[in-house]
């Protein structure tokens, strides 16, 4: 602890036309705080169970004082959290700074990307209502479609065939332990490794002498990060109190799935892009090129440290930057579409 004191004391934030974006991975750790400490909350009224998940949460909204507001801060944080952490990640790769020596850095962040998208995936069924029943079940039928080991995949989710309380208590699992623990591994990673190298100074900075210096991280930048953070508090808030989150109806595996089933909004863009692929490629299943498509786009951005030979070398590389920006537009649009075209998904 005294170590990591002494390298905040002696860090420096760069001064330049980029440094905004330095406050974002603060205000994603504030976020995630947040969700620790709301979610610790909504452990002393859960219960995991299919038989009593929906009745304890239904009880913690409308019996509880305040319950359904610590509930409504839980749910908007983590949709808050999932933004930002996008915003993070795309800054650090627009601005190149996942430059060595910061390889490492820049793994840690997308594998904690991965586990928040996986931290939504797996509380979004807790509830155990209709809505989020059936879009678990379209879910972990994607994950079926994986080549060779889906089926394998798919039972390991569900904890059998189908969707029921043995998958509950998976995901509840999954929740509440496993990706806990890693985030907590890997987050105290990532943050160390931030204190150790630094802010990284974009390359056209570097090369146009745009930086206007250097100011302390203890107390100059860390004030700045609190204003930051109390006002994703006030945005937080009001949120939670002017569109609390909704329970539903309770989940039916017996009813058909009812109409308007989508996934969250941070999952849209790949379900629409399974979704126009046609049936079969090149004799090969849509849904399984699409599914290969996005591993291997995955692997592809965890390794942009070694594929940016040119930012490596300290050079400016227009063709990674243009790479991130048309992802940051295919997501959009194809979120939009997911929303607009076609709002019955």
């Amino acid at each position: 602890m005294d170590g990591i004191t002494a390298l905040a004391k002696k860090k420096e934030v760069p001064i330049h036309k980029h440094t905004i974006w330095y406050y974002l991975g603060g205000m994603t750790l504030f976020l995630f705080i947040i969700q620790v400490c709301t979610g610790i909350l909504l452990l002393f009224y859960y219960r995991p169970s299919a038989e009593e998940a929906f009745e304890s949460v239904q009880f913690l909204m409308a019996e509880v004082e305040f319950g359904w507001l610590v509930r409504s801060i839980h749910a908007w944080s983590a949709n808050l959290m999932i933004f930002t952490l996008f915003l993070h990640l795309f800054s650090v790769l627009l601005v190149k700074a996942y430059r060595k020596p910061r390889e490492i850095t820049w793994f840690s962040g997308v594998a904690l990307m991965g586990i928040a998208l996986a931290f939504g995936f797996t509380g979004y069924l807790l509830p155990w209502n209709e809505l989020a029943y059936f879009a678990t079940r379209v879910g972990t039928e994607i994950v079926g479609a994986v080549p060779l080991v889906g089926e394998f995949l798919l039972r390991v989710a569900r904890g059998g065939d189908d969707v029921t309380g043995a998958t509950l208590t998976r995901f509840y699992a999954l929740h509440v332990a496993v990706l806990p623990a890693l985030t907590t591994a890997i987050l105290g990673l990532h943050l160390f490794l931030v204190q150790k190298q630094g802010m990284s100074i974009p390359t056209k900075v570097e090369q146009e002498g745009g930086s206007r210096g250097t100011m302390p991280f203890l107390p100059d930048f860390l004030l700045r990060d609190l204003v930051g953070w109390l006002t994703a508090l006030a945005v937080l808030a009001a949120l939670a109190a002017y569109f609390p989150a909704h329970l539903g109806e309770k989940a039916d595996p017996f009813a058909s799935a009812p109409a308007g089933i989508k996934p969250e909004w941070y999952f849209m863009f790949m379900f629409q892009t399974l979704k126009y692929l046609p049936a079969h490629i090149l004799g090969i299943e849509g849904e399984i090129i699409g599914i290969l498509g996005f591993g291997i786009a995955g692997v592809l951005v965890l390794l942009i440290p070694f594929l940016d030979r040119r930012s490596a070398r300290g050079e400016p590389s227009p063709v990674f930057t243009w790479i991130g920006i048309g992802i940051i537009v295919y997501i959009i649009v194809l979120t939009y579409l997911g929303y607009t075209v076609d709002p019955t998904v």
